[in-house]
Parts: structure tokens; C-alpha cells; sequence
């Protein structure tokens, strides 16, 4: 959360959209945008890219449930063909989730957009909110923040406020300080049930209080969690769009600013897809998804739906419903806006248990709307925005049934032998590798269109393609839970430079996948099922379950290393003549000892001149190499 005086070029990044443009006053604004791929030099090669990907994953999915292809066998157990099937149906649906998956990334490809930005509305009545959560969040954080809120600029009445969970007194000191409104729910019970659109302790209670008490003062409100800082154009690029009286809401990327953690870089680097196309993609809809972290919303169209939805990702189902739903002004449909432009610096996950606690959190939430929405969209909802809503929510659960069935066809074929399907083992390796190198050509090719000031340009983000297999095993957990309707307890991601602590639970998910397919590969050899394509799988499954232990492992020991490194510098120059480990002689160390002897000599000098104070800046001292320790940082474990 650093955006000032940053090594980040943040101020270009927040004009990634292009120049503000004065619309024409002659006609009735409606928010204009420029394709993507029509601006690129080699669209044709794009194209190619973009049918060539689907229909070699196309090939592979008739390839593989061909019905000459189908095993058949004369005389065996009725269970092994019913395992038979099973494998056939595994293998069937996860070749069919490969197919979605890259059709839906050639889509989005193809109608990606950025709006073409325009000034705001003179005049227009603006709240800025943030939330504070005393105990949980620093209020140094929170600072900077309302810090970075008071320095926004807008044409209009600008308020800053701060929603307090607590009633906190040094919240509200704080406020004074920074000239910020204060408000809080704290001790209303109307403000506080146990469950809908005033829950206790939500992010989303304490929003709809606000609405309740002051919406009405407001035309807008513009938001950003409390661990992120709005940049000065925050409004200046984002409230032009409501100059079409149909849009709600305007979203613009997550990035975060606490770059050095491993886990936190990586984790930037998996949201690539989302932020930089699929969230693009919606443009073509009016319809990219409502992402909580920055935002703007006409407080209008919110308020007609009841407020913020009752939803762990409240965001996101809050934006569902808005899309469904008619501006009873225009009698069209609500629309959305996406800008690329980077307007809000925050903090991502630093750790592995804070990164898996993020995504059960969204994946929980995805699925809830899946179960609790998405079934009344098809008779409220346009087709466009359908299909993009359909793209974006199935993600979760396909990754989290593919990892499911991958798991099962290994254990079905290691263990049993089952084989649902007869092929040519190098076919099949060759159809599979071909198809995923076209698919990971099409995610390299989009990498262009990266909207992350923090990751080099021309990178691979091949870290965000291997931190959304690493946690397939996490959406897995979550979409059972969800299944069985179980109450997950989730907590907020620690803030202000805070990581909650890895430990070998952390990863038990993962270790128990890790020990299904150990204990399948070994018993794969004393049973003699060796098909290489099965085995093949099996490994890069189980490096995928291991990773994230063999990455924690490596971090404690770098840090360790570290660490002793520190140690042994300081004890060095502390005690110099002292061996460094137990056991062993001290070793003579002539330049040291002829240094401390010029010291001494020096000093002694400076004593028998007692030069007045008036003298002492002229005097010029050499360097002392043997104490000029240079120092250590330690950050995250790099």
C-alpha cells in the first residue's frame, strides 16, 4: 500500500484508458469504447490463435469418448465396468472443462474493450467511504487511506467518510484530525441483525447502514476497502461514465502495492485473466462484474435493489442483481463500466494461509450465487450478459470438479485398473500437450494487455498460472461446503503489513491429495497398471498438491539462512576475536586488527588535538570498512 513515492509508475497506469475525451453535448452521452483486438498490429495471428486453441481442444474431447474407443470387456466383473464408466464419464468432462475453459478465454479475446474516459459531471454530490474494523485493522492503515481520500479531486460536493464498526475514540480523533465524517453502527440493533442486509459485522450491514442514515444526501458513492489508497484521479477517471444515466457502477482493477512477498506477487499475477480480459470482455455486455476493493456507485440504482446483497462476496452478488434489474427512469437494464485504469494501490495475501483464506472466500461466494441467483437469471437477464455472468461463474466449480476427477481417474486406473477409454498412449500425450500449449499460447499472448504496474513488462506470469492450479484443491473444500450448505467461517486477510503465520496445517489439503497419489503410484507398480498417459497425470498432480510445501520449505530456509547470515555479521563485529561456532579456532584476521589499530590511533589523535566544536566538521576521517555493515532486509521470506 505504497502509492506515493513509489518505484512503480503508478501515475501511467492510471491512464491506461487514454486521454479524457468532452463528449458531444449535441446528442445524448452513452459510454463509447475501442476494442482491443482492433488495435492490434497482428490481429489475424490473434484470430488463428483464438479457433485453433477450441478446435484442437474440441479434437481431444471427441479423440478421447469416440465410441470405437470405448473399452469393452468380455466376461470381466460387473463392478470393473461400471469403474469403466465412471472413468469414461471423468475423462469426458474433464477434456469438455478444458474446452469451456479456453473458449471462454478465445471470447473474451475477441470482444474485449476499454471505455473511452470522459470528465465527470460538474456538480455531481459525492461520498468517499471506507470501513474500519477496530482490533482487526491498524489504524495507521486506515490513515493513509482517508489520507489519500482527502487529496481526491472532483468538480462537485466531496465528502470523506469513515464507516467505524466500533465507535472507535481514536477512530473518531482521527477523523477530526483529517477533517473526515465519522459514522457508526455500533449499539443499533436495526443495524445489526444476525442476518440480511443490516448483518452484524459485514462489510455489507455497515454500507446499507450508511445508505439508510445518509444515501439520500449523495448522488454517488465511491469506495475503496481500508487497505487500499485512492490515487488523486480516482474521480476524475471513473465518474465520467455516469453521464449515461444507465450506468450503476464503475470497477476498476485490484493490484497491490505490498509487493515483495512471493505468495503476494504470484497472487497479483493469478488475478491477471480476471482484471485484464475477462473483466474487459463485460464491456462488450455492459455488464463486467462489481469488484469491492474501488469502485463508484449511483446510489439510486443501488438502493432500488434494497442495498448491498446479503453475500460473503457482496460485490459480486450485489452486481448480479443490478444487471437483472431496469432503471425504472429509462426502462433499460443497469449497465456496469470496467476501466483499466489503475486508481487504488492495496495490500494483497503475504502468506499461504491468508492467500487460501482469500480464495475459499471468493470461490464460497461464487457458489452461493450460483445457488441462490443464478437460476433467476435466464428470465431477467439479456442473453449477452447471461453468457458473460455463465463464463465467469463456472471458473470455480470446473476447476474444482477437474481436480476432483483428474484425482479419481488416477486412483481408478492406478488402483483397479479402469480404463474407460482404449487409445494410443502417444495420441493421446499428443493431442493433450498440443492442446495445452495452444491454450497457454493464447494466455501468453494476452499477457500484453496486462493492466499490473508491478509485473516487468513482456513477463509469462507463469507464477499466476501455477498459483490457480494450487489452489484447485481449495475450491474443492469449498464447493462441498457450499453443496452441504455448511457454514464456513471466514475471517478478514490480516492488513497493514500483518501476515498470518504458515504452518504445516496450512497445507492439509494439499498433503492429503499428495498421499493419495503417492500411495496410487506405488501401488500402480505391484499391479502392473503402467499406461503412461495415467502416470503422467498422477506425477504433475501430485507436484501440483506439493508445491506449495516445497515453496514454504524453501522460504523457512532462505529466511533461516538469512537470518544466521545477520548474525554472524553483527557477532563478527562484536567480538571479532571470537570463533563464530563452537569447536573452532579463532581465526586470525590481520586487516580487521589493523584497522581497529588506525581507530585507535585516530581517536587518540582527536583527543590530544581537542579541537573546539567550530573545527570538528572540517575535520575528514577515513572510512571504517570493519564496521560499515551493510544492512539486511528481510522481506517475506525473500
Amino acid at each position: 500500500m505504497r502509492p506515493e513515492g513509489s518505484e512503480y509508475d503508478y501515475d501511467v497506469h492510471s491512464c491506461l484508458a487514454g486521454p479524457l475525451r468532452e463528449p458531444d453535448r449535441a446528442i445524448a452521452y452513452r459510454v463509447r469504447y475501442r476494442s482491443l483486438l482492433a488495435r492490434e498490429p497482428h490481429r489475424i495471428r490473434a484470430v488463428l490463435l483464438m479457433a485453433l486453441a477450441p478446435l484442437l481442444s474440441g479434437a481431444l474431447l471427441v479423440y478421447l469418448v469416440w465410441p470405437t474407443h470405448r473399452t469393452e470387456r468380455d466376461g470381466a466383473d460387473r463392478w470393473l465396468v461400471v469403474l469403466d464408466q465412471v472413468m469414461l464419464g471423468s475423462i469426458g468432462l474433464i477434456a469438455l472443462f478444458m474446452l469451456v475453459n479456453v473458449t471462454s478465454v478465445a471470447h473474451a479475446t475477441m470482444v474485449a474493450r476499454d471505455p473511452i474516459p470522459v470528465p465527470a459531471e460538474p456538480g455531481t454530490r459525492v461520498a468517499f467511504l471506507t470501513t474500519y474494523v477496530p482490533g482487526k485493522e491498524p489504524l495507521a492503515m486506515v490513515r493513509a487511506t482517508l489520507e489519500g481520500a482527502v487529496r481526491l479531486r472532483h468538480p462537485g460536493p466531496l465528502d470523506i467518510w469513515l464507516l467505524d464498526e466500533g465507535d472507535d475514540n481514536a477512530a473518531r480523533a482521527l477523523c477530526e484530525d483529517l477533517g473526515v465524517r465519522h459514522f457508526t453502527r455500533h449499539g443499533i440493533p436495526e443495524w445489526n441483525r444476525r442476518q440480511g442486509v443490516h448483518r452484524a459485522r459485514t462489510k455489507h450491514g455497515n454500507y446499507n447502514a450508511w445508505l439508510a442514515m445518509h444515501g439520500e444526501d449523495y448522488d454517488f458513492f465511491a469506495s475503496v476497502d481500508t487497505d487500499h489508497i485512492p490515487l488523486p484521479n480516482f474521480l476524475e477517471r471513473m465518474m465520467g461514465y455516469f453521464r449515461d444515466p444507465d450506468t450503476a457502477f464503475v470497477v476498476g482493477p485490484q493490484v497491490y502495492g505490498n509487493y515483495s512477498a512471493p505468495v503476494t506477487k504470484a497472487a497479483e499475477s493469478q488475478q491477471f485473466l480476471f482484471h485484464a480480459l475477462i473483466q474487459r470482455a463485460g464491456n462488450r455486455y455492459h455488464a463486467p462484474m462489481f469488484v469491492g476493493t474501488n469502485n463508484v456507485v449511483r446510489i439510486r440504482a443501488v438502493t432500488q435493489i434494497g442495498g448491498l446483497y446479503d453475500s460473503i462476496t457482496e460485490d459480486m452478488a450485489t452486481g448480479f442483481e443490478l444487471h437483472r434489474t431496469r432503471n425504472p427512469v429509462t426502462g433499460r437494464f443497469w449497465r456496469s463500466v470496467y476501466t483499466p485504469d489503475v486508481l487504488a494501490v492495496g495490500e494483497g495475501p503475504a502468506s499461504w494461509t491468508d492467500f487460501f483464506t482469500q480464495q475459499l472466500r471468493w470461490s464460497r461466494g461464487t457458489y452461493e450465487t450460483l445457488l441462490r441467483q443464478y437460476w433467476k437469471a435466464p428470465f431477467r437477464m439479456l442473453p449477452g450478459r447471461l453468457l458473460s455472468y455463465t463464463l465467469m461463474l463456472v471458473y470455480y466449480p470446473m476447476t474444482a470438479v477437474n481436480w476432483f476427477l483428474g484425482i479419481l481417474s488416477c486412483v481408478l486406473f492406478l488402483w483397479f485398473g479402469a480404463s474407460g477409454t482404449q487409445v494410443s498412449s502417444s495420441v493421446l500425450l499428443m493431442l493433450y500437450s498440443d492442446a495445452a500449449a495452444l491454450q497457454i499460447g493464447l494466455y501468453l499472448w494476452n499477457r500484453r494487455h496486462n493492466v499490473s504496474p508491478h509485473e516487468p513488462r513482456g513477463s509469462g506470469g507463469l507464477a499466476g498460472m501455477a498459483m490457480s492450479a494450487l489452489s484447485a484443491p481449495v475450491y474443492l473444500r469449498s464447493l462441498i461446503s457450499a453443496v452441504l450448505r455448511t457454514r464456513g467461517r471466514f475471517v478478514v486477510t490480516p492488513k497493514g503489513g500483518r501476515a498470518s503465520p504458515d504452518r504445516l496445517m496450512t497445507f492439509r489439503l494439499h498433503l492429503f491429495w499428495a498421499a493419495v497419489l503417492i500411495a496410487s503410484l506405488v501401488a500402480s507398480v505391484f499391479l502392473g497398471h503402467t499406461h503412461a498417459a495415467m502416470r503422467t497425470w498422477a506425477v504433475l498432480a501430485l507436484a501440483i498438491a506439493l508445491a506449495p510445501v516445497g515453496v514454504w520449505c524453501w522460504t523457512l530456509l532462505a529466511e533461516r539462512a538469512e537470518r544466521g547470515t545477520v548474525r554472524t555479521v553483527v557477532e563478527a563485529v562484536e567480538n571479532p576475536g571470537r570463533a563464530l561456532e563452537p569447536g573452532l579456532e579463532p581465526t586470525p584476521e590481520p586487516e580487521l586488527e589493523l584497522e581497529l589499530v588506525e581507530l585507535e590511533l585516530e581517536e587518540l589523535e582527536l583527543e590530544e588535538l581537542e579541537l573546539g566544536p567550530e573545527l570538528e566538521p572540517e575535520l575528514e576521517l577515513e572510512p571504517e570498512p570493519a564496521f560499515a555493515v551493510t544492512p539486511v532486509t528481510t522481506t517475506g521470506g525473500n
